[in-house]
């Protein structure tokens, strides 16, 4: 029996401010959207020719604010061929939250406060 990994879910508070974040930060661009036909949710896949593996974004509109991620232990994780020009762009979009200097790694905070790793491609 084999798995494969084909997306992870964050849930959003604007959908159209994470897209733009998504796509800036890190190349990610829609692939497909579910709208239900009350209204009630949008689902949009995003993801890059890099890698199957997608990124589910879920607006629901009936909550109330802020999603409570917890203490930020988890997070999605990403090699960059050119990891000086990424951390410059995230450096520039203010949204680097840590940085591990030692392990030669930093994160970025997307516009709901989920962390994103960046990791050089060769590591």
């Amino acid at each position: 029996m084999k798995f494969k990994m084909v997306h992870e879910n964050y849930n959003v508070q604007d959908l159209n401010k994470s897209l733009e974040f998504y796509e800036k930060a890190l190349g990610l661009h829609e692939k497909r959207r579910k709208t239900a036909p009350d209204g009630s949710f949008i689902i949009v896949y995003i993801g890059n020719e890099e890698s199957e593996f997608e990124l589910e974004l879920t607006w629901l509109a009936e909550h109330p604010g802020k999603y409570d991620i917890g203490e930020e232990e988890f997070h999605l994780a990403f090699h960059v061929d050119d990891f000086e020009a990424a951390h410059k762009l995230h450096e520039e979009m203010g949204c680097i939250c840590f940085e591990n200097h030692s392990m030669g790694i930093y994160f970025i905070q997307d516009p709901d406060g989920y962390w994103l790793e960046v990791i050089p491609a060769n590591r």
